[in-house]
């Protein structure tokens, strides 16, 4: 791993945050509330005064040093977390990227899964080669992250004091909302929405609703199916109940799989091919890569038979299944989903 911190006129990244080590002193994960890509000139400045180091923990003065150069280069945001973190008394742990580089860390992960939260990053947009490497398989608890061999003991200590330790999920990754909590947002069950996921303004997911990290919904969105990694669903979009999308981490696939604006997927349906704007698939009706479609033209008329990847990315189509025969077919999509606008409200 490079530690050479970037020069001042060079930064893409930067967060300071609270670390969480184990007994051995390994980062298992890192909280960085308020996360900068591409900062200002004279904030990267005052991130170079902090040494040569690009991953390295800093005390209180050197928080509150680039709290002021924050404030200097009018991040009002930023400063207060900064002069929060210093008020911890805590170590903190400082992380700048020079680059958009492979992780070659923990805190390197956990930035770069910040930046999406923060939507400061889309899905798709960083480099993430590298990251289950440096994620580590933790404990998610109601103290906090905690080492998989340490929980037995750890599980001890909350009994003896009286108290029970819930442990939520061990994983890799965390649920997003004990690290960011996007504004204008409805989410029923945050268990389900990992750290990582872009959750865009005016998105409401459903109890059922999932989003995987390195993927999202652009908002507004009603999301009451599945967003695998790497997938991003557009404005107006609506993923019905147990609908849901195909990822790039298991089968192989490499397509890249999105879905347009003012699309529906209905419930129990899904895709494995990119779609346009203004498509639809039915409830139901799971389209892959190589589902043979019937296509028929505006008179109704069959117009042959494609694979659906030689459809992938179109705009206005309607895929249903022919109740006669079984056969896929694709339409023209003469009717555009309009979302429930009361259920986006989230004033």
């Amino acid at each position: 791993m490079n530690n050479t911190a970037p020069s001042s006129d060079s930064l893409f990244a930067f967060a300071v945050g609270l670390p969480t080590r184990n007994n051995a002193g390994e980062l298992l994960e890192a909280y960085f509330p308020a996360p900068r890509r591409t900062p200002d000139p004279g904030l990267a400045n005052a991130i170079a005064t902090l040494g040569p180091e690009a991953e390295q923990t800093i005390d209180a003065d050197q928080a509150r040093l680039l709290a002021k150069a924050a404030r200097e280069c009018d991040d009002a945001a930023l400063a207060t977390a900064l002069d929060a973190l210093a008020d911890t008394g805590q170590p903190l742990l400082f992380v700048s990227l020079a680059s958009d580089e492979a992780i070659t860390s923990t805190a390197q992960a956990y930035l770069k899964l910040h930046l999406l939260s923060h939507r400061l990053a889309p899905p798709n947009s960083l480099n993430l080669d590298g990251i289950f490497a440096h994620l580590k398989n933790i404990a998610w608890t109601s103290e906090g992250a905690i080492d998989p061999s340490e929980l037995p003991e750890r599980i001890i200590k909350a009994r003896a004091a009286g108290n029970t330790l819930v442990v939520r999920s061990i994983d890799k990754f965390p649920c997003m909302t004990d690290y960011v909590v996007p504004q204008g947002v409805r989410i029923a069950d945050a268990s389900r929405i990992r750290l990582g996921a872009y959750v865009g303004d005016g998105t409401t997911v459903m109890h059922e609703g999932f989003i995987n990290f390195n993927a999202g919904a652009v908002g507004p969105n009603m999301v009451e199916g599945r967003i695998s990694q790497g997938v991003i669903i557009g404005a107006n979009t609506d993923l019905g109940g147990g609908a849901s999308t195909m990822g790039t981490l298991s089968g192989g696939g490499s397509m890249i799989i999105s879905i347009g604006e003012n699309c529906l997927i209905g419930a129990n349906g899904g895709t494995g091919i990119p779609l346009g704007d203004r498509c639809t698939i039915e409830a139901g009706l799971y389209i892959t890569a190589s589902t043979p479609v019937m296509l028929i033209d505006d008179e109704g008329n069959e117009a042959g038979v494609v694979k659906a990847r030689q459809l992938a990315g179109d705009d206005d189509m309607l895929f249903i299944r022919n109740g006669r025969n079984g056969q896929v077919e694709c339409r023209t999509n003469r009717s555009a989903i309009a979302l429930n606008s009361v259920l986006h409200a989230h004033n």
